[in-house]
């Protein structure tokens, strides 16, 4: 495993021997490889050797200015560059739980930091609920269980749409359970006659998280994290759905959503998601039908949702160390707890169900398209660009390994198959250097 530190470039990437290989011009390279590679080029920072603690390679960042595009209003942004330190050895006497000015530590029967690699049990089925009353940190539990069931439905709902728009392979589900609490549900699709790659994963989660995944987990969470003493833990809840499909045909996007809940101890909660879309060719038409979509849905339950959350998109989804955006956008929030739950509840769950409604009708139009060896290949180098920004940035690939995740369900969001080409510029006026003047530069769509 390597730690990359620093907010500008932080993420934990796990190397994998998946058996997959990854094509960079005339060299073959195991995703293993890659990642390790990934963290020494130029952008990412060096290695430094002489700092590694615990197995961790601690990794200097690369330059800390960019340009206005993605300068982005959170605190994250603004915090120094993270330090990687050896866990504090456990003490052999009690420790107090009482308050003090460093802040408040954590009891002896806390939930352990890391919910545990290896702590995924599989079951053959699914129980009736994920959601136990008494579990996890006190909160409010009719919410919780409320999420968890319109997820599931729509996970359901989800996945047999796809399998029909793709008339040939079927989802294949994992079902896991933690002894803690919780679990998931994992689908996936491969080698379809539409989709390379689909996945829409559902996760329940128990636990207590180190500080780091705190500011990982939320827009807010540099503020959370405030005053807490070295190695203190917040105790949690997270219930949500996420998904990323990966067509073949170059003319049919990439589209991904996430739509989630937490609960923090002392009675915090939140919601947070938002659906994106991501092609490699710019079509306006398809925009204005993926973004009309959710603008609709936004001016039904607030006229300032779909402008704030579209910009926010933007500025989410930027790959930093290329100055330019991983697709043409969509909604993103986070942090959303404004207004009674029940209210966001809904919101939340009409985008979950209007996936397919934004979606399908541009996989059909274009699922059949003719196109050239050409075309592909930019649509693997667009790929590539996928895997950077999920690798370096996602802030759910972060939460979900600093806090044990389920490792194959992290990685779901990967593409099968991506290529990286040496200094690749786009003919001027072609059709792939529009498209990354889109990136480059937003664009708005309704």
């Amino acid at each position: 495993h390597h730690q990359v530190s620093s907010h500008n470039f932080l993420i934990a990437t796990c190397c994998l021997p998946c058996g997959r290989n990854i094509r960079i011009g005339k060299m073959k390279l195991s995703i293993g490889t890659f990642v390790g590679s990934l963290l020494i080029v130029e952008g990412f920072g060096v290695v430094s050797h002489n700092r590694c603690q615990n197995g961790l390679a601690l990794v200097r960042g690369g330059r800390k200015s960019f340009s206005p595009m993605f300068m982005s209003t959170t605190e994250e942004s603004k915090t120094e560059e993270a330090k990687v330190e050896e866990e504090p050895k456990v003490e052999e006497e009690p420790k107090s739980e009482e308050s003090t000015s460093e802040g408040k530590k954590a009891g002896p029967d806390a939930p352990p930091v890391n919910l545990g690699w290896n702590s995924h049990i599989p079951v053959e089925e699914a129980p009736e609920t994920l959601v136990r009353e008494g579990d996890g940190p006190e909160g409010n539990f009719p919410m919780r269980a409320k999420m968890e069931a319109m997820l599931r439905e729509a996970q359901k709902s989800i996945t047999k749409e796809i399998e029909k728009m793709d008339g040939g392979a079927k989802f294949k589900e994992d079902v896991w359970v933690r002894g803690n609490g919780g679990g998931g549900m994992s689908r996936v699709l491969s080698g379809g006659k539409v989709f390379e790659k689909a996945g829409v994963n559902l996760s329940v989660v128990y636990g207590s998280m180190p500080q780091e995944a705190l500011k990982a987990a939320t827009e807010r969470g540099v503020d959370r994290s405030k005053g807490m003493a070295p190695g203190e833990r917040v105790p949690f809840f997270a219930c949500g759905l996420s998904s990323v499909m990966h067509p073949k045909n170059p003319f049919c996007p990439t589209m991904h959503f996430n739509y989630r809940y937490f609960e923090t101890d002392g009675g915090v909660w939140w919601f947070g998601g938002g659906t994106d879309i991501t092609p490699s060719y710019v079509n306006e038409e398809d925009m204005k039908h993926f973004h009309g979509t959710y603008k609709e849905i936004c001016d039904n339950h607030d006229p300032e949702f779909y402008p704030q959350f579209k910009a926010w998109a933007d500025r989410y989804f930027v790959i930093q160390h290329r100055n330019e955006t991983r697709g043409m956008g969509g909604i993103f929030f986070d942090d959303l707890n404004d207004r009674d739950p029940d209210k966001i509840f809904e919101f939340s769950k009409e985008c979950a169900n209007s996936v397919v409604k934004a979606y399908g009708p541009i996989i059909e139009k274009h699922k059949d398209d003719e196109y050239t060896q050409q075309q592909k290949e930019w649509q693997l180098m667009r790929r590539g660009r996928y895997v950077e920004f999920n690798l370096v940035y996602d802030r759910g690939t972060v939460f979900g390994l600093k806090t044990g995740g389920r490792i194959e369900s992290i990685l779901m969001s990967l593409p099968e198959t991506a290529r990286w080409e040496y200094n690749n510029i786009p003919e001027p006026g072609s059709p792939e250097a529009d498209f990354l003047d889109a990136c480059k530069f937003p664009r708005d769509w309704v």
